[in-house]
C-alpha cells in the first residue's frame, strides 16, 4: 500500500504553476517569492514524489490524483522522457 504524500499549500501551488508550464522564475514572480524559495519547494516536492524534475513531478500528481486535469492540466502535452 502506498503512503500518503501531503504537500504544504505552498508546495501545492508551486506544483499547479510547473503543471501549467511555467518556470521557477516566472513561478517565484506570480508567488511573490524569490527564485532560491522555488527551487526549495521544488526540491521538497521532488523528495516527497521520489522524481528528479518538474515533468516527472507533474505526472506523479497527476498518478496520485493530487492535481486535478480539470484545472486545465494537459498531460499529452507533457514529455514523459
Amino acid at each position: 500500500m502506498e503512503k500518503s504524500i501531503r504537500l504544504t499549500s505552498r508546495e501545492t501551488d508551486v506544483l499547479r504553476l510547473m503543471a501549467h508550464g511555467r518556470t521557477f522564475s516566472q513561478i517565484g514572480d506570480e508567488l511573490g517569492v524569490s527564485l532560491h524559495t522555488v527551487a526549495s519547494h521544488a526540491k521538497n516536492i521532488y523528495g516527497k514524489f521520489e522524481v528528479h524534475t518538474a515533468r516527472a513531478a507533474v505526472w506523479r500528481a497527476i498518478e496520485l490524483r493530487l492535481l486535478d486535469l480539470a484545472e486545465g492540466v494537459h498531460p499529452l502535452q507533457l514529455d514523459r522522457h
